[in-house]
């Protein structure tokens, strides 16, 4: 898809000289427009394969910007990450599909180049807009982790954990940081397009930059503080987990404490002298049994007094 920014938003065909053009191109519309698009062969092999980092940095020359961008899509859970590159001039905003496995990413740039009347559009409206539909949505999902992180907080306070506890920390463990390095990866780009070292764009239109690196900063710090909650989570379930298991201990030490003079009495009586005159009493094996149930109700109730249990 090719768009003239030249008197009014249209899309065309082919790029032609002169002109502004926002582009989203596959690998192979690239390389049919790369003499027009004046794109550096040096940068044809970056877009050929998927970028496995975030921080993969940004390359900024005399006459263009240069960028890869993984997109994290944080309502998809397991799903596969697409992946663009960004190529910025005076002129142009190109960006190269370089994993769009299910279309998204180009409904998201279709999305952006609607966004403003036609003729008011800029190259610098479209990648605020574009960055915009990346994460315009991520506000409302992190809410919802933070609302999950609260009811699993609950349920270790009320002894409803299960064995999957720890693998479902896990999982908002793994997506929190993910985002924090996509957040971290746009900040990236959004500071260097904002410095305008080169000044490809223009200094009037910098605020819906400047604007961008504000929206991206507080997602960001909302998953620093989702990741807070996370470290604070574990620490919970982990003293909660150790005070169930010392109640356990404390509740096993009272009941072999009670029943430690049984111990004491089946010696005694299991030494087998002849000169105990309780073999050879009548009552000797009943007053045995009244003896120990005695001893255990007496130890019981001193237990049960200093609130060992």
């Amino acid at each position: 898809m090719i768009y003239s920014l030249k008197n009014g938003l249209t899309e065309i065909e082919n790029i032609k000289n002169g002109g502004q053009f926002a582009c989203y191109l596959t690998y192979s519309q690239l390389e049919e427009n790369k003499e027009l698009l004046e794109f550096p062969d040096a940068l044809l092999e970056d877009c050929r394969n998927v970028n496995d980092s975030f921080r993969s940095g940004v390359e900024i020359h005399d006459k263009y910007t240069f960028t890869e961008l993984r997109i994290v899509d944080i309502s998809k859970d397991n799903a596969k990450q697409d992946c663009v590159a960004l190529y910025i001039t005076k002129d142009i905003l190109l960006i190269i599909d370089v994993e769009d496995t299910d279309g998204s990413t180009k409904e998201k740039f279709l999305k952006a180049i609607n966004r403003y009347p036609s003729e008011t559009v800029s190259l610098e409206k479209l990648i605020f807009a574009f960055f915009d539909a990346l994460i315009s949505s991520d506000c409302l999902y992190t809410e919802r982790i933070g609302n999950d992180l609260n009811e699993l907080e609950e349920n270790v306070f009320k002894d409803k954990t299960d064995d999957t506890f720890n693998l479902s920390l896990l999982k908002y463990k793994k997506k929190i940081l993910s985002l924090h390095n996509y957040y971290e990866q746009i900040l990236d780009i959004t500071e260097v397009l904002e410095e305008n070292e080169k000044e490809i764009l223009n200094e009037n239109e910098l605020m819906y930059i400047t604007n961008l690196t504000g929206k991206v900063t507080r997602l960001r710090e909302d998953v620093d503080s989702l990741n807070s909650n996370v470290v604070h989570l574990q620490d919970a379930y982990s003293s909660f987990m150790d005070s169930k298991l010392n109640r356990s201990m404390n509740l096993l030490t009272v009941i072999t404490t009670v029943f430690f003079p049984l111990t004491i009495i089946v010696g005694w009586y299991g030494m087998n002298f002849e000169s105990m005159p309780e073999f050879k009493w009548r009552f000797g094996y009943l007053f045995v049994i009244v003896l120990s149930i005695t001893i255990v109700l007496i130890c019981t109730l001193i237990a049960k007094r200093k609130k060992w249990f």
